[in-house]
């Protein structure tokens, strides 16, 4: 029984799978070898080789590097939120994308298509994060929750756009650029140095910011389960699921960052 359960599931994903020769064939999505090479290669760095090498030498002094790397996230990240509230997209997303359609006909196929690869280029781009910590020595950074989020925001994005294809993720893929760009605007003036860190009250913010955008994407796909919108629905389990541990892991690091270190203070 489980394992006629299992072979359906597996049906059902392979007919879900949506083929685009022009987005198959593009850098970086034409094989599984370039995302796991990079992959591996960042988990190997960022646990065991990157710590290993800089145990004997002083952090990097690299602020200028991270104020064009995180000027130019935050632009990259506006740039998928503006594209995705154009009108027509909004006016799609509310009227169409939860019918029957042949999508990859429709005239904002390109659209997705292309704003959807900028987006797995930007959640490549966001392994740097944790390189930065280890050249800064700043071990204590790179925890469980950071070093997962990374790695599974990377291969999720890829898969999807690899073999899905679908519309279901557009409001996941705004919103979380959204934040995104709320969080590196802040790290680009927080790389400015002690004279910004009076205008950076808003830090702890940021982490309310990503636990609210989880649970909204969550939500989300749990209402098109619900209306039996035409995505597919082991798509949206696992993307609640995914969103429902994003946000018990990051309830527990401000947990641990802000409310028990100001209870402390207190001494309650």
């Amino acid at each position: 029984m489980l394992s006629e359960m299992i072979m359906s599931r597996i049906e059902m994903l392979k007919n879900d799978i949506v083929e685009d020769e022009e987005v198959d064939s593009r850098f970086f999505m034409s094989s599984w070898v370039p995302v796991t090479v990079t992959l591996v290669a960042y988990l190997v760095f960022v646990l065991y080789i990157g710590p290993k090498w800089m145990a004997t030498r002083k952090p990097f002094q690299i602020n200028r590097i991270l104020m064009v790397y995180n000027l130019g996230q935050t632009l990259a990240s506006l740039y998928v939120v503006s594209s995705a509230m154009r009108p027509q997209i909004l006016t799609y997303l509310f009227y169409i994308s939860c019918m029957a359609h042949n999508k990859t006909h429709h005239p904002l196929w390109p659209t997705f298509m292309y704003n959807a690869y900028i987006y797995v280029l930007i959640k490549t781009v966001d392994l740097l994060d944790t390189v930065f910590f280890v050249l800064k020595k700043k071990q204590s950074h790179i925890t469980f929750l950071h070093v997962y989020h990374h790695a599974a925001m990377l291969l999720t994005s890829w898969a999807y756009l690899r073999f899905i294809k679908g519309e279901q993720v557009i409001f996941l893929g705004a919103l979380n650029c959204l934040v995104h760009a709320i969080m590196y605007s802040y790290y680009f003036f927080a790389s400015f140095g002690p004279k910004a860190q009076k205008y950076l009250w808003w830090k702890k913010y940021i982490t309310k910011l990503q636990m609210t955008q989880f649970i909204l994407i969550a939500l989300h796909q749990w209402a098109l389960i619900l209306f039996n919108c035409k995505v597919p629905v082991l798509i949206s389990y696992s993307i609640i699921a995914q969103n429902v541990l994003f946000v018990i892991l990051f309830w527990n690091f401000y947990y641990k960052t802000y409310l028990k270190k100001s209870s402390r203070k207190k001494g309650i």
